[in-house]
Order: C-alpha cells, then structure tokens, then sequence
C-alpha cells in the first residue's frame, strides 16, 4: 500500500477515488487504502483484523462465506458516520497467494465512468459529426475524423490545429478553444471556416461547439470538441442573403452606371474579389445595343468596377473606357448566345489574345472567373465579370448558377433603366423645345431662365418659365409647376404655356388672366382620361412690369412668392395672398402691385429650387433669400448668369428630385424725358390741341419725319374716345425703338376693326390707324381702357405707303 501514499506526486486520475482493501481467505481486513478511509470513514487500524462483512449495512446471504458473497455486485456499505454509501463491490482472488483483493467505488461515480466510456465509444463511431479531444495544450488526444470524414485533412493525435489549416482560421479556430478552457463557457454551433493547404481551393464551413472537460476536482484537463459540416447549410444561407441583397439594391436607381455598380457591389467581396460591368456604348444614352456577334468592335464600354480591397489596378481597363477591338473567344460566343461562362483552370485564365489585352482584362493572381450576359427583353445590354483572386477556391458551377440568376435580374433593371433613360432624355428635349430663350433682352429687362430637369427616377414636372414682351414697352414673367411627372406633364405645360402668351396679348390682368387659366386646367382636367386627372394641375405666377412707371403688378396662383434683390443689396420677399392651384376653380386671385427700382433683380422660381434648400418651405425660402443677399459685394450688379449659377451652387451634383426652373429680371426704367402724358376733357375741340401737343413733342424729339402719321393716329384716336367713351381723355406718346401713342378713355367697350363701305360716312379711323402702325390693340384697367398703336421709327413712310 506504500505506492498508495505516493499518488498526490502523480497527475489526478480516476484511479484516486478507487478504494481498495487486502483480505484473508475468511474476510478478514488485512490491508486498507486512503481511497478506502475517504469513502467510508473508517481508518485502518479500526478495521484491519475485523471483517469486511461487519461494514455491510445488510449481513451476507446465509450460506455463503463472507470472503465468497462479495465478489461481484451493488451494495450498500456503513459509513463511519452511521450513513450508509451504495458502491460497486468486487472480491478477486490473486494469484499464487490466499488472499483476496477487495474493490470499491462509489455507485454514482461508476455510472459516470460507464456512460461517459459509452458516449465517448458512440461519438467515436460516428462518421457525420467529428469529434476531437484537446488536452491543455490543444493538442489532439483522441478524434474520429479522418480524410475521409469530410474530404478534408484530418489533424493526427498528438498534433494541432495550425499543421492542417491555414493560420488564420487555425488561429480563429484555437481562439475559441482557449476561451473555453479558460472560462468554461462553452461554445455552441459557431460558425468556423477552415481551409487547408493540403486541399487548395476547397473550403469548409462547420458548426463547432466545445466543452472545457473538467477532473473530479473541477480542474480543467481538456476541451472536447464537436464539428458537424455546416458548408452546405452554409452556402445555402450565403445565396439567400445574396439574393435578398441583390433585390434589395439592384434596381432602386433608374440611372444605368449606378444600377451596374449596385451589381458589382453585391458581387463583390461575397463572390469574388474583383468584378466589372461593361454596358453596350447605346444603353448609357436609352438606346437599343447593337447587334454584334463573334470578336471585333463590341462597342462596349466599361459602367462599373468593385474590388475586394477597395483599389482598382491602374493597369486594368479603368471606368467609363471604351472596350478596345477582342478576338473571337469562346467567352464572348458564350456570353452572346446568353449563356454564363465559367473557368477555373490557372493556365488558360490569362488566354485572351494578345499580352496588352491580358493586362487590361486579366487581374493579377487571377485563377478563376465567371462571366455573364446582362440579357433582357431580347437585347444583349452587356456582361459582367467576377474574378478570384485571394480567394482559393475555384468557382464552381452552383457559384455560376447564382452569378447567372443575380445577372438576369439586374438585366431586367439596366433595361429599365435604359428605358428611362430614353424617356427621360426626351422629355428633357420635349421640356426645352417648350421653354423659351434662356436670355432676352428689352428695354423693360434683361432676363435670364435656368432649367434643370429631374432625374433619379422623379422624372420630368414640367416646371417652366417664360418671358413675354408686351405693348407700350412692358413685358411679363411668368413661372409654373406642373403637377406630376413624365411626358404628361411635359404635354400640360406646353398647353398652359401656349394658354399663357395667348392671353397675354390680350393684355389682361394678371388675377384676370390666371383666372382664365384656371378655367382652362379645369375643362382640361374634364377632357382628360381619369388615369391622368392628377397630372393636369398646377401652380402659377404672373407678373407685369411696366418700364415707364416702374411698377409690377403680378398675382399668384398657389406658388411661392418671389424675392426682390434691390440694388443696395438687401432681399425683399414679396408679401401677398396665393390664390389656389390651377385646376380648384371657384376661388379668386388677389394681384399686388410693387414699385421696383431700376437695376432691381426680381427672382421667380419653382418649389424644386426651396425643396432642395429645405423640406419646409419657409426654411428652403429663408436660404435662398439668404443666398441672394450673400452676392460678391452684396451688390445685384453682378451678370444675371452669375447670379444663377450661385442660387443653384450645390443642386448638381447630384440631380435635383424635382425639376427646378428660375427666372432671374434685372429691371430697367424708361427715362422721364422719353415719355409725354396729356389730359383733355371729352370736346370735339381738343382734338387740334392733341394734334398740336404732339406736333411740339415730335419736335423736340427730333421725329419730325413721322409727324403726319402720328397726328392721324392721334386725331382718329381722341375722336373716338371723345365721341364714345366721355372724358377725360388721356394721351400718353412713348419714344424708344418705336414710338407709342396711347389714348386712354373711362370706357370698357371693346373697339373695332371693320372695313366700311364706300356709302358710309364713318367706321374709318380704326382702319387708318391700323393702316399707319405696326401694330394696335387695346388693354383694359380697373377702369376705362387704352387703346395703342405703334410705329417703327425707321418705317414711316413705309406704313404711309399704304394709304397711297
């Protein structure tokens, strides 16, 4: 029993709580264990020369020698302490000598043992969960994985981890395991990627779980590691959350550069470590590719690139270059016939012809690629490539199954965004060829109008702008918003618009004429079909500016008020009531009428210009009033482009969500001694004092050569007034690129042309007026009207040669 006492010096081991005693032929103790005095209590020298019998709780069975009855079986022995302890008991005879060897263990802990030696036995048989015991160290004590457990390298008893995989997962790997050793917490299904290179190119995903094994003590002794192959389940989770991601991104833009680099990056690193899209030259304009089979110019050209590192080689084709002439390779038959293209084999990798397209197409380090048609609707929109550079692995054919199925659907969104593309542009052309001249230039005001279009998918608003000369030198700005997108609201502005000039030239006032628009929007919203009632509204602004006087007189209908740059440089907002949108009916329209001074810059814009500065509209007006004032010098002497460029300083880029249209009119004034205003009560007398107060003022302004023409104008147009209207009769002449006589009377009714016939004695005058000008009308004001006509002052003795 001396070698006993020496076991505290030894490693713990299960062999420690095994009690043991030495017995004579009768039963009799003769020897006894510390294992023995630990489980019952008793000590030695008590027991020793008693027999073993005494310390059963229950006797022997009659009959049978003490020493005999105990030699195998349960039983339930005294403890010192008066309790009793159930053990596993065993008598065995030595050999060459009488006495016997008892053996005693606790029963619990034999069941421990025996379960534990059979779980470890059915583990061991198992051929789809691997199972590896680490000691301290991590050093393989016992496993059941083999080469060909999972088709991988199997790790030999006694070594590591790190001599069958690569380091970095060998690293990961032993990681967990040191954490559950130092711990004790286990770990349980972690996902462990694990590649070898005794197998290049192939890799495993496997659910591993471990458990920090643990002695009678509670010490640690080792981790017990389970590894179930998890690479299909893996793949499968890897392909869905591609495909998720793929729907999610790939066709949230109708721009097509940024639906192909969506593409690339979902690709890109979960697929491969580079890629590229290289899109038919047509598509990126909205048309239809060509046609190309075989080799040659495949008018492409390169839309996107994505790299695992983020860099992309300056020596590979860079973005937005042009695919330079290929050879007629199996890739490019393949991919034109629609079908994905895979290969993996490192020595035919970089075959694509010549040495300088290999550098262009071919990464460094390439082994493996994919590539496939960006087919949709029948046309060929281009291809993508995905290349494996770091990654070991080949692609194999599910990898260009998932490739193909990603590329078909990002097809269809390149097509849509082509499709777009092409609508947008000609809505864009539609949209200009509606608007008028960005810059005029008339004796009222210099202008100058700014469209941008929409674009990410908000498509064309029909925002629009238009400046119209009016008579007797004054001009109108008008703006508007369209309510909707696309052509259909492109084809509405170009109604109100035309509606617009129309009215214009019957010079009506501005809350007059809105309300004729609005008439109109609403027999167009009755027209139209019920699909596009909700594209036909709009809002509307339309000012008057008369140079003489130097008021504008404008009204609103539902849009923001426009910003007023006086020439100290401070920013008025123009204060005043909107009517409703165009399109409402039944609401009126309040004009306001403001002084200008010369020089001053008037501002008219659409919602897109404040939207862009703000969501809320007063805030976006604020910064931009705030923007306008902030003008180099704080002066509005700037030139009108100038201005505008920095109104718009940070709309593009990127493109606005909606179109925005400005119109920026740096007023002018007539000066004082180019106009001459009379008053004449309503006598038939006055019209020689009309006549001869206008003889004076041609006089003194050098105009003698259209005196004749203008008395008669004059003299027919004060009888009238006179002999219809009542007095007072006003006479107001204008002097600039032509001259302007304007009679204006109390009267609203409407004059006349007709031709009379050769008996009547009157119905001339209109007739001869018209005769003698350019061209005559008449406008109505708050009260009576004007009628006016005008003469080109280098074309009077032309318009007298129609008398003659």
């Amino acid at each position: 029993m001396a070698s006993f006492a020496q076991r505290s010096a030894a490693p713990p081991s299960a062999l420690d709580l095994l009690a043991t005693a030495v017995l004579d032929a009768q039963g009799r103790v003769l020897g006894w264990s510390s294992a023995a005095t630990e489980l019952l209590g008793w000590t030695a020298a008590e027991v020793c020369g008693q027999p073993i019998a005494s310390l059963l709780a229950e006797p022997p069975e009659p009959g049978r020698q003490a020493g005999t009855g105990l030699e195998a079986g349960n039983t339930r022995m005294l403890h010192s302490s008066g309790r009793t302890i159930e053990v596993v008991f065993r008598v065995m005879e030595l050999d060459g000598c009488s006495e016997l060897l008892a053996l005693a263990a606790p029963l619990h802990r034999m069941a421990d043992w025996e379960h534990g030696a059979a779980l470890l036995r059915a583990l061991l048989a198992q051929d789809r969960i691997g199972i590896g015991i680490h000691g301290p160290d991590l050093r393989v004590l016992r496993t059941n994985i083999t080469p060909t457990t999972f088709g991988g390298p199997a790790v030999p008893v006694g070594g590591r981890l790190a001599e069958v995989m690569y380091p970095g997962d060998a690293k990961d790997a032993e990681a967990a395991l040191e954490e559950v050793l130092a711990t004790g917490v286990p770990v349980v299904g972690q996902e462990q990627r694990i590649r070898s290179p005794q197998t290049p190119g192939r890799q495993w995903c496997f659910s591993l779980s471990a458990v920090r094994m643990e002695d009678a003590e509670g010490l640690p002794t080792g981790v017990a590691v389970l590894f179930a192959d998890a690479t299909g389940r893996w793949r499968a989770r890897r392909d869905l959350e591609l495909r998720h991601r793929a729907s999610a991104l790939i066709g949230t833009s109708l721009d097509v550069k940024r639906t192909a680099q969506h593409l690339v990056d979902v690709l890109v690193p979960a697929l491969g470590d580079m890629a590229w899209v290289e899109l038919a030259e047509a598509v990126f304009d909205g048309d239809e590719p060509p046609k190309v089979f075989g080799g040659g110019d495949l008018h492409l050209r390169r839309a996107a690139v994505a790299s695992a590192d983020g860099n992309w080689p300056a020596r590979l084709l860079q973005p937005d270059a042009v695919v330079p002439r290929f050879p007629d390779l199996p890739v490019m038959r393949s991919l034109q016939q629609g079908k994905v293209f895979t290969l993996s084999d490192p020595t035919k990798v970089g075959r694509v012809g010549s040495p300088e397209l290999a550098r262009l197409f071919v990464p460094e380090h390439a082994h493996s690629f994919v590539a496939a048609p960006l087919f949709a609707r029948g046309l060929m929109l281009g291809s993508v490539a995905l290349w494996r550079t770091s990654q070991p692995e080949p692609f194999d054919q599910d990898d260009a199954d998932l490739v193909g199925e990603i590329t078909s659907r990002a097809a269809l969104s390149v097509d849509n965004a082509r499709r777009y593309t092409r609508e947008h542009r000609a809505a864009v052309a539609l949209q200009q060829r509606l608007l008028p001249r960005a810059v005029t230039d008339a004796p009222a005001a210099e202008t100058t109008g700014i469209y941008l279009p929409a674009a990410g998918g908000a498509g064309i608003s029909g925002d629009w702008f238009d400046v119209i000369p009016l008579p007797s030198l004054r001009v109108a700005f008008v703006v508007g918003d369209v309510v909707g997108h696309g052509l259909n609201a492109t084809a509405t502005m170009g109604r109100l618009r035309t509606a617009v000039q129309t009215l214009a030239d019957l010079e009506l006032e501005p809350d007059e004429l809105l309300t004729h628009v609005d008439d109109l929007v609403l027999r167009l919203t009755a027209e139209a079909d019920p699909a596009h009632e909700d594209s036909i509204g709009a809002t509307c602004l339309y000012a008057v500016y008369d140079p003489v006087t130097c008021r504008c007189t404008l009204a609103s209908a539902g849009h923001p008020p426009p910003l007023v740059l006086r020439p100290d440089g401070t920013v008025h907002r123009v204060d005043f009531s909107p009517g409703p949108p165009l399109g409402v009916g039944g609401m009126p329209f309040e004009p306001v009428t403001l002084h200008l001074d010369p020089g001053s810059i008037l501002a008219l814009y659409t919602d897109g210009l404040t939207h862009r500065r703000h969501p809320d509209p007063d805030v976006g007006l604020d910064r931009l009033a705030d923007r306008l004032a902030a003008l180099p010098g704080g002066q509005c002497s700037e030139a009108l482009d100038a201005v505008g460029r920095a109104l718009l300083a940070g709309i593009q880029p990127p493109p606005p969500d909606d179109d925005i249209a400005l119109l920026l009119a740096r007023t002018r004034a007539l000066q004082q001694e180019a106009t001459a205003f009379w008053e004449f009560p309503a006598d038939p007398s006055v019209v020689t004092q009309a006549r001869a107060a206008v003889t004076r003022q041609l006089g003194i302004w050098g105009l003698g050569e259209t005196v004749f023409s203008t008395e008669l104008i004059v003299s027919e147009l004060v009888t009238n007034a006179i002999r219809y209207a009542g007095g007072p009769v006003g006479l107001r002449l204008i002097r600039d690129a032509a001259l302007i006589c304007e009679v204006t009377d109390p009267s609203n009714t409407q004059p006349r042309l007709r031709r009379a016939r050769t008996t009547d004695e009157g119905g001339r005058g209109l007739f001869l007026v018209a005769q003698l000008s350019s061209r005559w009308g008449s406008r109505y004001g708050r009260r009576g009207k004007t009628v006016w006509a005008e003469q080109p002052l280098d074309g009077s003795d032309l318009a007298l040669s129609h008398l003659l």
